[in-house]
């Protein structure tokens, strides 16, 4: 079993969550950041293809986690150039610095990856088996995991989670989602028909911690919830765990069009994950249904970021 792991993005929702984790359960953690601070952390540069190879030293394996955020600013083709660049060259990055490093003993890379591989496929069950779809998001994917597999060239075990939608108080897509509701605006969009694929950020933690121990994993797994459910049954939950009405008019394609322009594909797309590859593999959900999970994460008395 790995013991000592490096991480990249760790300060995001997703990654201080699983530093803290890992801590927690024994491992020695590096991390790699632009502004490194504190114990064990490195820098790196990645659109100067810069970094500092004692990130490397005793590592056993690698959780790539850094990337630009997607929805957070207008997709100019700056932006998109940034979102994609920060994945791909992030990767090759850490390879180079691998082969550089002639003294390594990495054996795993697991990295993040997203369902937007898929693109919108509507009502079609997506299996890890599915084929790239269309759209900005699905190219973005697309490159992202290429980039990632060159990593089996070096005889690393490749392990890729396409995540959906990370469930947390602490920050992710869900303050975004229930920010309307909580203001007595709650509706579904669109049609509210499009499928969301959903997890617990503490199933997304220790879906990374099987990644790294469970070497019997390989290859792309979809990383949701068994049982996706569509915006209008995520929204409605929402409102009845924040005790706020859910009214039946939806917010029309046009409107959420004009506010967010092409960033809109990644708030309409509909993605109907199965995730039985990753229950063969003996992954154990914490939360498989989703009123569950809301409950615990808008809980008073849970204060957890795991």
């Amino acid at each position: 079993m790995a013991k000592k792991i490096l991480i990249t993005g760790a300060t995001g929702l997703v990654g201080s969550a699983l530093k803290k984790r890992l801590l927690g359960i024994g491992y020695e953690v590096n991390t790699l950041s632009r502004k490194p601070e504190g114990k064990n952390a490195f820098g790196w540069d990645v659109y100067n293809q810069k970094i500092d190879v004692a990130a490397l030293n005793g590592v056993d394996a690698i959780i790539h986690l850094a990337g630009e955020p997607v929805a957070d600013k207008k997709w100019t083709a700056e932006r998109k150039k940034q979102i994609i660049d920060s994945r791909v060259k992030s990767a090759v990055l850490l390879f180079e610095a691998i082969k550089k490093s002639e003294n390594h003993k990495i054996k795993s890379f697991v990295s993040a990856s997203a369902v937007g591989f898929y693109g919108d496929c509507g009502d079609e069950i997506l299996t890890e088996d599915s084929p790239n779809g269309f759209g900005f998001l699905a190219e973005c994917c697309k490159l992202w995991e290429q980039a990632v597999d060159e990593g089996k060239k070096l005889s690393l075990r490749i392990v890729k989670l396409r995540t959906g939608i990370v469930l947390s108080k602490d920050g992710g897509a869900l303050p975004q989602l229930d920010l309307p509701v909580r203001l007595f605006a709650g509706s579904a969009i669109g049609t509210g028909k499009q499928w969301t694929p959903w997890l617990h950020l503490t199933d997304m933690v220790n879906m990374y911690v099987e990644a790294v121990e469970n070497i019997q994993m390989e290859g792309s797994y979809n990383a949701c919830a068994p049982f996706p459910v569509t915006n209008k049954t995520l929204t409605k939950a929402i409102a009845k765990q924040l005790h706020r009405p859910f009214w039946p008019m939806k917010v029309p394609k046009a409107a959420i069009e004009l506010l967010l322009g092409e960033r809109v594909e990644a708030v309409l797309m509909s993605n109907n994950t199965s995730a039985q590859k990753l229950l063969d593999a003996g992954f154990k959900f914490t939360f498989t249904n989703l009123e569950e999970a809301l409950k615990d994460i808008y809980s008073p008395n849970t204060d957890r970021k795991s």
